[in-house]
């Protein structure tokens, strides 16, 4: 017997979120996220609960725990988009079409209660969450910002009459056999010509202190017509902030600014994580916080995390000087590879960026789409 029960208690919120870590348990692929940011998501204040509503669901099959599920109405985002959808998330499940069913069957009903005529997913509050359905590449490391799931997930949500609404694609970046010569004297040029110049970091709370704010406005500006985003509000920056900023490195910061010092474009490394968080589960023991650390001083391989160029500036090969920057990490030697994440395959703009690059599309996500009214 089948029986799904909503999330309310302690109990419950715990066995949501320790569910995955059980159904992943020594799969060498699998990165959790970090058990106390995940937590968050049941507290009152929230940084999503001023824009969002949402709710969770445990799935029991003769008494034991084989799946979960959260459904989120994005207001700001069906505003945005002047749309009337729900988004299902942190979807995890056995392989049984009648779990699935039943988790899914939920959702849509506390969609229907609220009036609305779409379910789409698997997508979080914002694109800063995990997003997306990972459907090739099953053989890879997950990054710590992406999320693993086993390849009979699509089997579970196509069945239950979901399709394509859009896919995501990720590379990794190596260095080219040679670089063009050229090319460094170009970038000269590019700053010279719209006078613009390369931001020296001294430390990251230095950089954030000075920068910070404007760096999320040319976020907003960049990512407004891509699919699924909402605008940042003051909440939002300051947790990206506290997230990232205990694993960010001074090194791998490329901001370029013009000549009232007005951020202009950028691009944001971090070291990769995910081998360090992978045994413990996401939570922050003593040798996993030793492990980050030793994996931020000298890392192997980097996940590019954010990049944004204003509008203005993007026909005039501003982004050319991130890419350079990128590729003397590369050449040094120090870095094995690059992680771009999360690209929309339809981003041709993005895409065209990495042809620079000896690089793998080696994964690929989708975000489905089902009308329920």
């Amino acid at each position: 017997m089948i029986e799904i029960v909503e999330v309310k208690s302690k109990k419950e919120q715990k066995r949501f979120l320790d569910f995955p870590l059980k159904l992943y348990k020594g799969n060498k692929n699998f990165v959790p996220p970090l058990y106390s940011d995940e937590m968050k998501m049941f507290k009152k204040n929230y940084v999503y609960n001023d824009q969002s509503e949402s709710i969770f669901f445990n799935a029991y099959l003769d008494g034991k725990q084989v799946g979960r599920i959260q459904g989120i109405i994005q207001r700001a985002s069906n505003s945005k988009w002047n749309q009337n959808r729900v988004r299902f998330t942190r979807f995890d499940s056995i392989d049984n079409q009648e779990v699935a069913n039943a988790l899914f069957d939920k959702v849509v009903s506390w969609a229907k209660e609220n009036k609305l005529d779409t379910i789409v997913g698997p997508l979080g509050y914002s694109d800063l969450e995990r997003e997306g359905l990972l459907i090739e590449g099953f053989d890879e490391l997950s990054t710590f910002e992406e999320q693993y799931n086993y390849p009979y997930y699509a089997k579970l949500i196509e069945n239950y009459g979901f399709t394509k609404d859009v896919d995501w694609v990720e590379r990794k970046l190596y260095a080219p056999k040679e670089v063009d010569p050229k090319f460094e004297k170009l970038c000269h040029v590019i700053l010279r010509r719209n006078k613009l110049k390369l931001v020296e970091t001294k430390s990251v709370s230095s950089f954030i202190k000075k920068y910070g704010e404007q760096l999320f406005k040319v976020l907003d500006i960049t990512y407004d017509k891509l699919y699924g985003t909402v605008p940042f509000t003051d909440s939002m920056r300051k947790m990206v902030i506290n997230n990232f900023k205990l694993i960010m490195n001074k090194k791998y910061f490329a901001v370029i600014v013009d000549k009232d010092d007005n951020v202009v474009c950028f691009g944001i490394c971090i070291p990769s994580i995910a081998k360090a968080v992978q045994k413990s589960g996401g939570h922050l023991t003593l040798p996993t916080i030793v492990k980050v650390l030793k994996a931020i001083k000298k890392p192997e391989v980097l996940d590019l995390a954010l990049i944004g160029v204003l509008p203005e500036y993007q026909m005039k090969g501003v982004s050319s000087i991130l890419i350079y920057e990128i590729l003397k990490y590369l050449i040094s030697g120090d870095i094995k590879y690059f992680e771009t994440n999360l690209n929309l395959e339809d981003n041709t703009a993005i895409q065209n960026q990495w042809k620079a690059f000896d690089s793998t599309l080696h994964k690929r996500r989708r975000s489905y789409i089902k009308k329920i009214i």
